[in-house]
């Protein structure tokens, strides 16, 4: 190394495998609260109505919860960079009528067309990431601004039509099959599989570690040799992939590529991932939380129908909770810095 040269020294395999120790134990973050909070609103909600524990019901919850879960599990990715993604819903539907309409106006094969409309996600995580890192601008303003541009294009490239009779492996993630006389979605395995798989990532791999860590402290992490503009704008292409997962998964659930779908998911999904426990400042917080937190917005939602709540409390218990949850962050972050 020349006098002249300011590149930072490697971290050495020892830095890196205490990383690795710190970011399991900021990882494994309790998620007593939310898995708390789970419980009683089961109980209370079976206390309330003898259909919610029924097999069906519970199974209705997880369909229900499923484009939401798997987009917070990109906007945990996210979050946990100290960033935030208002666009992830419209991303989706986009990705959603991208597939579609290929498949089916265009008569492309149907996994061709699902691919295409993966890498159209992931080619707006691409330019959220490169406007959020490159421009520096707040992740909050870019990806506003193409939460409005990805819906535009949306209404643009389906022609306000919703687009019927996708193709047969489209579809594939909406059939069932039945666990003890209830019927499960293939799209809630694929769910669990992805929570599964996110959860190895960010708590095994040094990709994972380094997402904790830049979220944490960036100039730290900069200053011991991480790239870490490279890496941001990779959580978002990521963040995005999953996103066009999500848009295949509404497709097979609907078994349409409807414009107007996806309209309040990414607050959902946010919801989720408050509510799960991870922090808006980065660097804490787990995608199992994030799971739980969905659950809680699924079963809130069943359980007040189930009951016979109008719809509009619905949005103020969710609202509610969204606040308390934050709160407690907050408490939290104060106290830690104290």
């Amino acid at each position: 190394m020349t006098a002249t040269d300011t590149t930072p020294p490697p971290p050495s395999p020892a830095a890196w495998s205490q990383a690795r120790r710190v970011v399991r134990s900021v990882a494994g973050f309790s998620t007593a609260g939310p898995l708390a909070a789970l419980g009683l609103a089961m109980l209370f909600f079976s206390l309330k109505s003898g259909q919610f524990l029924q097999g069906p019901n519970l199974s209705l919850v997880l369909q229900q919860v499923i484009e939401v879960g798997v987009l917070a599990i990109g906007q945990t990715l996210i979050i946990l960079t100290a960033g935030i993604d208002l666009s992830c819903g419209a991303i989706m539907a986009f990705g959603m009528i991208v597939m579609t309409k290929l498949a089916v106006v265009s008569g492309i094969p149907a996994i061709p067309a699902i691919l295409i409309g993966i890498l159209a996600c992931a080619g707006f995580g691409l330019l959220n990431g490169a406007l959020v890192t490159k421009i520096r601008l707040p992740a909050f303003i870019v990806t506003l601004g193409t939460l409005n541009i990805a819906m535009a294009l949306v209404h643009i490239y389906s022609n306000e039509q919703t687009i019927a009779n996708p193709p047969s492996a489209m579809l594939f993630f909406g059939r069932t099959f039945s666990v003890g006389g209830t019927d499960i979605t293939y799209g809630v395995v694929l769910m669990l599989v992805l929570f599964g798989l996110a959860w190895f990532v960010l708590t095994q791999t040094a990709w994972g570690s380094r997402v904790y860590a830049v979220g944490n402290n960036p100039e730290a992490t900069r200053l011991s040799g991480i790239r870490t503009d490279r890496l941001v704008i990779s959580v978002y292409v990521v963040a995005g992939a999953i996103y066009g997962i999500a848009a295949l998964l509404l497709v097979a659930r609907t078994q349409v590529g409807d414009p107007n779908a996806g309209q309040t998911d990414n607050l959902d999904s946010i919801t989720a991932v408050v509510l799960g426990g991870t922090s808006l400042f980065g660097g804490r917080g787990n995608v199992i939380g994030t799971l739980i937190g969905a659950l809680i917005v699924g079963i809130f939602r069943n359980g007040l129908v189930l009951i016979g709540v109008s719809s509009v409390y619905q949005i103020l218990i969710t609202g509610m909770l969204v606040i308390l949850a934050v709160s407690v962050d907050q408490l939290t972050h104060r106290r830690s810095r104290a």
